[in-house]
């Protein structure tokens, strides 16, 4: 049993690095929350940096653009989960099983989650997607057919796969943890006693791992709704694939205003955690189980 003096102790321990990670995440937020009411162009200092109100607020959620941008970041976000969810408890089944080079297979699977966002968009752009010397338009060549201008005719497609690409590692070593601590014992009785291995997997297996799925779910959505870099780097916004995020960044580009990016920097907010409360309601309950 801990003692009051032990508690204190560690309350007094615990405090320098909590009131400085309080302050690396309110500073920031209270910021972008004045800089949001204010007509601020740091670029161009002859021009009255005024109090605007909720006028940026105004003018960002009435743009053309705002409503397909939401809409576009939630098709991300859902396409991504849906590819690193399902593909992943498949690899992670496959590499629990006994096979040559375990080890070997399981860290290449695992690592394209440490490149960067940048480069893996550059290698994708580059060495699969390009319409003239891409690796898919050499294979599509082959087999006597026009190559595809993915970035360009299917941009949402390409996003999502790429970004899926970036976040399976993560989801296959998660599950793969999952898979590992479920007890060997209870497949074993259910294979005695005639269940088939769908049966197994359906019943034993994916109940299991419902806890390690709700991690990935909620960790993935987090980042996933702040995706720039990848877009940045392929279309640029163009061919329908504008974030809500790319869209703050085009704002600001535009108008130099930080105070109309602001505003949308708070809608984004909005937005994370309207889908991090539905995301908590549905499959929050997994993670008390």
């Amino acid at each position: 049993m801990a003692t009051q003096h032990s508690r204190s102790a560690a309350r007094l321990m615990m405090a320098p690095a909590v009131t400085l990670l309080l302050g690396w995440m309110l500073v920031p937020l209270v910021m972008t929350l004045y800089f949001s009411f204010r007509k601020y162009l740091p670029l161009r200092p002859e021009i009255a940096q005024d109090w605007v109100g909720f006028d940026n607020y105004i003018r960002f959620v009435t743009s053309d653009a705002f409503w397909p941008a939401v809409q576009v970041t939630l098709i991300i976000v859902g396409g991504v989960l849906a590819i690193t969810l399902i593909l992943g408890v498949g690899l992670a089944l496959i590499l629990d099983q006994p096979m040559w080079g375990q080890g070997a297979v399981r860290v290449l699977v695992i690592a394209p989650f440490f490149v960067m966002p940048t480069v893996s968009a550059l290698l994708w752009k580059n060495m699969f997607m390009d319409p003239v010397n891409g690796f898919f338009a050499h294979v599509l060549r082959a087999l006597g057919l026009a190559p595809i201008e993915f970035l360009s005719q299917h941009s949402l497609g390409s996003i999502i796969t790429i970004v899926s690409w970036e976040w399976l590692p993560f989801a296959t070593l998660i599950l793969l943890t999952a898979i590992q601590s479920l007890d060997q014992e209870q497949l074993e009785a259910a294979e005695m006693d005639g269940a088939r291995w769908p049966s197994r997997f359906v019943h034993i297996i994916l109940p299991h791992l419902g806890r390690a799925m709700t991690v990935v779910l909620l960790i993935q959505t987090i980042f996933l709704l702040g995706i720039f870099a990848e877009i940045f780097v392929t279309t640029q916004g163009s061919f329908g694939s504008k974030t809500l995020t790319y869209l703050i960044y085009q704002r600001v580009l535009e108008s130099q205003n930080v105070g109309l990016g602001s505003a949308g920097g708070v809608y984004a907010i909005i937005l994370a955690n309207i889908v991090a409360m539905f995301l908590m309601r549905i499959v929050g309950k997994n993670l008390d189980a």
